[in-house]
């Protein structure tokens, strides 16, 4: 029963967060406006930002520990901590053509762990 609850409130959330996820093309707009100095982590743009990384990263982790609590392999095998520098998350972003860039910042994620960190066969 526990089970059950669990992965409907998992989705639940998921299909919420998905009504207004930020697509990567908004999440590069915003993110070339940002300098690059000591004071860009005292901007809301920039605190908004890191907060759609981490929420998109706490998504993919609850997708990857549903699957295993269902019984399925899932789509990434995350390390406990993911480290990620700023430069590394733009690099990876910007590397995604034009025209895929309409994808959410939680979508990317899930591909570039699942690329990084795929699960053993």
């Amino acid at each position: 029963m526990k089970k059950a609850t669990l992965v409907l409130a998992l989705a639940a959330s998921l299909w919420a967060g998905s009504a207004s996820a930020m697509t990567v093309q908004e999440f590069l707009t915003s993110a070339n406006r940002i300098p690059r100095n000591p004071t860009a982590l005292l901007r809301s743009d920039t605190r908004r930002l890191m907060n759609e990384v981490k929420q998109a990263f706490t998504a993919v982790r609850g997708e990857q520990d549903a699957a295993r609590t269902a019984g399925r392999r899932p789509a990434t095998c995350m390390p406990d901590k993911v480290s990620l520098s700023a430069d590394a998350l733009l690099a990876r972003f910007n590397a995604i053509p034009q025209a895929r860039r309409n994808i959410s910042v939680t979508q990317a994620v899930q591909e570039w762990m699942a690329a990084e960190h795929p699960c053993p066969v």
